[in-house]
């Protein structure tokens, strides 16, 4: 088994000849730029990412600039990334910091976890590539070759399991070198030690690696206990008068929070008179299914469906994205992008 001196070494070494190094975010010590980048990637592709982080940072060059825009343009700029608590917590933490910290981002690893939306291995990412500090990481990718070399069973989501993976985290982090480090961890999870068909002939940590050994690849990490999928039926009411769209704005927490929807009643509810069933879909989130049934209604009143202030009628045109002028933006779910791009 690996000691703690010859797993830093083989790690860095990778990193050195093979790793990631002219990602958008890499080669700065901006520490906003690398916490934008850590809050995008969780969950999401890098070559998802990429394009919005591009635009992000054009808009919103300084964490400043986003602490002083409307929630509706951050939402804009987020629409169709998913998870969207990602931008009403980066949103919130860059008021933070701009209110508490006049606008420099904190460089103490405890101070960077407090803000909004930042967890113990997104601080210790962002304290590592910014200012240097030996601070360990434990994202996805980081608990499966740490899951996988050392044989640490069950699911990260038990407390004993994800202690034992924060101490080998920690154990194997080097006081100097802690950047590369860190990136090389996460490129070996991201590119090599793969969910499935990782590259072990490519991999520095293959001697050892105890899953490799044991033919226990597919087993580890464990996997999350399933359980049914619940589902979830609404009616979309879709409401159009001269060309005008009826949208309102969905509570600040909770799916889609802060984003523009159509008014939406569950099935169990008797539907408006006179309505008319547009084509049906499913939208899948993380931990449930959501089924559509859309309805064009001829008349909806604003109120009864949600407050007054936060129900608006928008131009169609004004909704259509390749004509939507960039001074008045707001944030769409990507499926009622598509449904009002259906009715364009």
């Amino acid at each position: 088994m690996w000691s703690a001196n010859s797993f830093q070494r083989k790690v860095i070494e990778y990193y050195r000849q093979h790793g990631r190094k002219h990602l958008p975010w890499q080669g700065t010590k901006d520490p906003y730029r690398i916490w934008l980048s850590e809050i995008m990637l969780q969950q999401t592709q890098v070559a998802t990412v990429i394009p919005y982080y591009e635009a992000f940072l054009e808009r919103f060059p300084t964490i400043v600039d986003l602490a002083e825009a409307s929630s509706d343009e951050v939402m804009h700029l987020w629409s169709g990334l998913g998870y969207y608590s990602r931008a009403r917590n980066l949103h919130k933490a860059a008021k933070t910091v701009a209110e508490e910290y006049a606008g420099t981002f904190p460089q103490d690893p405890e101070e960077i976890e407090a803000l909004p939306g930042i967890g113990l291995s997104t601080a210790g990412a962002i304290a590592a590539f910014a200012f240097d500090k030996p601070t360990a990481i434990l994202d996805g990718n980081v608990k499966r070759v740490l899951a996988r070399c050392y044989g640490i069973e069950g699911w990260a989501g038990k407390s004993a399991v994800l202690k034992a993976l924060w101490a080998k985290a920690e154990e194997n982090t080097p006081v100097k070198d802690t950047a590369q480090y860190n990136q090389a961890m996460m490129d070996l999870g991201a590119v090599i030690c793969t969910r499935t068909k990782p590259k072990c002939d490519k991999c520095p940590l293959a001697k050892e690696c105890f899953a490799l050994k044991q033919g226990m690849i597919s087993e580890l990490p464990g996997k999350k206990p399933k359980k049914a999928r619940p589902k979830r039926s609404v009616y979309w009411l879709v409401c159009i008068e001269d060309n005008q769209v009826l949208l309102h704005k969905r509570p600040p927490s909770g799916i889609w929070g802060g984003l523009w929807c159509f008014p939406e009643i569950e099935q169990s509810e008797p539907i408006p008179e006179h309505s008319q069933k547009l084509s049906s879909f499913v939208h899948k989130f993380s931990h449930y299914d959501l089924e559509v049934q859309p309805l064009l209604v001829k008349k909806l009143s604003k109120t009864g469906i949600m407050e007054p202030n936060e129900t608006e009628r928008f131009a169609l045109a004004f909704l259509n994205k390749k004509t939507q002028a960039k001074t008045a933006q707001i944030g769409l779910p990507t499926p009622v992008s598509k449904l009002l791009a259906s009715l364009q």
